[in-house]
């Protein structure tokens, strides 16, 4: 079981993790994903001082997956990351008792998203019918795809699902061979543009705004650091806030601080990426109204209903295991606007 390694992991980094920080403190971050648009907030921070400025120096790693930094963080290899709650769930179902928990919803919005094309008929869930779906097995969108079908009375049988690789998913769509595919919103859409479909003749139809309850990548922390260490993960989040804040007013001054750790990146390309995730998953309503960071329990408890359809849990499942706000800066320095 992954829980015993992680037992034996841990001991030599607690060690570490445990004393609490002094000023300039290293404090590592571990990405999902590289380095692309929807980073470049972390990055602005970084190169604005707001990390600095709470008494750490922060190094950003890139990440291989949503599911990716979870174990780094649970073992203590970081003391903090970035991951997709609902993966972070299971992981805490099928490991009781790792030491790590979500502090801070970022994407309030999952990405997750079914991507089709117009011209082959695919602008609404019911369109799906009678098509054929490309799906990579492990793709993130794909685990919830039988949420977003019951939620919309899909008809499973009447739609033929392709079995795809991440690589061939989007080539498949742009050549017509599959008229909609799973994916992240903000990948799928921009991988289509490059392969010659515009925007405009793309349907994005983001989970979340059909029906699915679930919450999307949360700032996650190894509760033993976080137990030791409260201030200096208070200070991680509200610095992490006003990198977002800033993006979020000048998103092309954030894509800079980014293209300096990834030179070989489209520049307008990455702008276009982190503006969809700002726009459909970030900048949501209930951000707006309340400041970036925190759930609101009825439907995280939906949330956690609508998994339980789609994951047979091994343990009751505890919101609480899941999310802990009592890391969250005061309300006004998490505002957006």
């Amino acid at each position: 079981m992954l829980h015993t390694k992680l037992a034996s992991l841990t001991a030599a980094a607690f060690i570490a993790l445990g004393a609490p920080l002094a000023a300039e403190t290293a404090m590592p971050f571990a990405l999902d994903w590289k380095f692309e648009g929807p980073a470049a907030p972390y990055f602005l921070a970084l190169d604005k001082g707001y990390y600095a400025a709470e008494g750490m120096a922060v190094e950003i790693s890139e990440g291989a997956g949503s599911l990716d930094a979870i174990p780094k963080v649970a073992t203590g290899a970081f003391p903090i990351g970035f991951a997709d709650i609902n993966s972070l769930m299971k992981f805490l179902d099928q490991n009781p008792g790792a030491p790590v928990t979500a502090v801070m919803m970022v994407y309030d919005k999952p990405p997750f998203a079914v991507v089709g094309r117009k011209d082959l008929g695919i602008e609404a869930p019911k369109d799906l019918e009678g098509k054929v779906l490309g799906a990579p097995p492990p793709d993130g969108a794909w685990a919830q795809f039988p949420i977003f079908a019951a939620e919309n009375g899909l008809d499973m049988a009447a739609i033929t699902v392709e079995p795809v690789g991440f690589p061939v998913r989007e080539p498949m769509l742009a050549e017509g061979k599959v008229a909609a595919v799973t994916g992240f919103s903000f990948s799928s859409t921009l991988n289509l543009k490059r392969l010659g479909v515009p925007l405009e003749q793309q349907s994005i139809l983001l989970m979340a705004d059909y029906g699915v309850a679930l919450y999307g990548n949360a700032v996650i922390v190894n509760t033993d650091f976080a137990k030791e260490n409260p201030a200096m993960v208070t200070g991680f989040l509200k610095a992490t806030a006003m990198g977002w804040k800033d993006a979020i007013a000048e998103p092309g001054v954030a894509v800079e601080a980014l293209i300096k750790r990834n030179p070989a990146a489209d520049a307008a390309l990455e702008t276009e990426r982190l503006q969809m995730a700002i726009d459909a998953n970030v900048l949501t309503d209930y951000v707006k109204a309340n400041g970036i960071g925190g759930i609101d329990a009825e439907r995280m408890a939906k949330a956690i209903e609508q998994t339980k359809s789609v994951y047979e849990f091994q343990n009751a499942p505890d919101a609480a295991l899941y999310f802990d706000a009592s890391y969250l800066p005061e309300a006004a320095e998490m505002m957006l606007e």
